[in-house]
């Protein structure tokens, strides 16, 4: 069977798993505008828009906190396409509701898919990567994100204008069925699509597959020759790791609590939690909300243009997170994040006033406060909601899927980043289902609480996130167990760099494995010299 090659194309295709988050984001901000969903479902605000919203982020809490059995048990591949299913099953629940419990169960299923996939294609995706450019395909699961927003925001867009357009109080059911159908698509083509992509070379190490292991870094990093210096140098890396892992018991549960671990398990999860408290979920699933409260005219079609920003902003991430570096990323993001929410909050509490009648009608029933005819404080309110977007896309939208997949050992690695995402779709399920009610009841006070939030975080990246770039995955003890404080950068350069250079140089021989052992003739194999070079090592000392 074919199996792709591509480092790019690979991790691409597997970030079609954020992909299908970034379609749920939209298909459900999309059709709050239109009154097909508000006659059917009867007007859902403040608590029940929050329960309905909120059931796909706790499907996914379930399934990130699941994705690390199926993906250490079956593989990173397999895990994924198990998500795909998922997908495929809430999709077509939700669009064959026809009451708010059914469309709720549909959301939690769809939930289970996004938590396994935003758990696993980043874990996949680093597993994959050589160092230099780990940190820019990771961030390709962000841009997935974005584009399914994108996407789906536009085909719910489209969908909004049937019979006669998303104020028609006589409005057909297609306006939300005909989006929620549409968004089985992607899932079909990543299920299949993931037959062609090679599992793990990591993952096949952890279960002693080491001929398939190798022959597959060969394929990614080595144009296919299991004896390249850069694929005998990764395989010795991950050799030696796993064997230090297995010396140590390093693989359970019980190893996440450990304390030279726990600080990296409570720094995964914090990251995550802090990209879901910036406020950006917020933006992004009741946006028209914002948009009405602003009295913008055509809150669906203003939405939009925030999407396509969100796109087009993560792309400078992608080429530059490997040279700025993922602290830089996260710390300014914080503050400029900060900066326009503080803004945003002002600005409402300064010239809204509350949406009673004769401010009140039937285009704005859902909201409780409004910006009443000032259109320069209207416009600077998009305004800046505009540039909050921009400051996550370049920083933390990427930065926050990235460091967590890269931070952690081997045989633990799936195990913290589910919990690291389960973080994350906690907090997204608790701000999913508390800002309806915060929107009606504080109104311009809920950006101040989450400016602050970004204050906050910016102090504890500072104090806690070391930078991990151009380093290896099983160099990341040697960056958190250096003894430097956060702020204080690593040594330049890497391991893997290194023993690189000594096989080329002939001063190291690597044994490489067929069948799952040694062949007699291979057992040294020599490099340019016949005298073998000892560098035992443990992990977090340098060579």
């Amino acid at each position: 069977m074919y199996q792709a090659s591509s480092v790019y194309f690979i991790c691409g295709f597997a970030a079609i798993g954020g992909g299908l988050f970034g379609f749920d984001i939209s298909s459900m901000s999309g059709v709050l505008g239109t009154m097909a969903y508000k006659r059917y479902f009867g007007n859902p605000v403040s608590y029940r828009q929050g329960g309905i919203t909120c059931a796909m982020p706790f499907g996914s809490l379930v399934g990130a906190l699941s994705s690390s059995f199926i993906a250490d048990r079956f593989s990173r591949r397999t895990s994924i396409q198990v998500a795909s299913i998922f997908w495929v099953v809430g999709s077509f629940i939700q669009c064959a509701s026809v009451n708010i419990g059914m469309l709720v169960f549909g959301r939690v299923i769809a939930g289970l898919c996004v938590g396994i996939a935003s758990s696993i294609c980043p874990v996949y995706q680093a597993e994959i990567a050589p160092k230099e450019i780990r940190g820019r395909v990771v961030s390709l699961q962000q841009w997935a994100i974005t584009w399914g927003i994108l996407i789906q925001y536009f085909i719910q867009y489209g969908a909004s204008n049937i019979d006669g357009g998303p104020n028609n109080p006589h409005q057909s059911t297609a306006a939300f069925r005909i989006p929620w159908g549409i968004q089985v698509i992607p899932a079909v083509i990543l299920f299949f699509g993931m037959f062609f992509l090679p599992r793990s070379p990591r993952w096949l190490a952890s279960k002693d597959r080491w001929e398939e292991a190798i022959n597959t870094l060969a394929i990614l990093h080595g144009g296919g020759d299991v004896d390249h210096p850069k694929v005998l140098a990764e395989y010795q890396e991950i050799e030696e790791t796993l064997r230090f892992e297995r010396e140590e018991a390093i693989g359970s549960y019980r190893q996440l609590v450990e304390p030279r671990m726990l600080k990296r398990v409570i720094l995964g999860m914090s990251i995550q939690m802090w990209s879901q408290l910036c406020g950006m979920n917020v933006m992004m699933y009741y946006v028209v909300y914002i948009m009405e409260g602003a009295n913008i005219a055509s809150p669906l079609l203003t939405a939009s243009i925030q999407y396509i920003l969100n796109v087009l902003l993560t792309l400078p991430a992608i080429v530059y997170l490997d040279r700025i570096g993922r602290r830089p990323a996260m710390l300014i993001g914080s503050l400029l994040m900060m900066t326009f929410l503080f803004i945003v909050g002002g600005l409402q509490a300064t010239y809204g006033r509350a949406n009673v009648p004769p401010f009140k009608n039937a285009g704005n029933s859902d909201i409780t406060w409004i910006i009443y005819d000032n259109k320069p404080v209207s416009k600077a309110i998009v305004a800046m909601t505009y540039l909050f977007v921009c400051s996550f896309a370049t920083t933390w939208g990427p930065t926050s899927w990235t460091y967590p997949s890269e931070i952690y050992p081997t045989k633990i690695r799936a195990k913290a980043v589910s919990l690291s995402t389960a973080s994350n779709w906690f907090w997204n399920c608790v701000l999913a289902f508390a800002v309806p009610p915060l929107l009606t009841n504080i109104n311009w006070k809920m950006y101040m609480i989450f400016a602050t939030f970004n204050g906050v975080a910016f102090i504890h990246m500072f104090l806690t996130a070391p930078e991990t770039k151009g380093k290896s995955l099983e160099e990341m003890d040697d960056v958190f167990d250096s003894g430097l404080p956060a702020w204080k950068p690593v040594p330049k350069g890497s391991r893997l760099d290194q023993i690189q250079k000594d096989i080329e140089a002939g001063e190291l021989k690597v044994s490489r494995p067929f069948g799952g052992n040694l062949r007699g003739e291979d057992k040294e194999l020599v490099l340019g010299v016949s005298e073998h070079v000892e560098k035992p090592r443990a992990i977090g000392t340098a060579i």
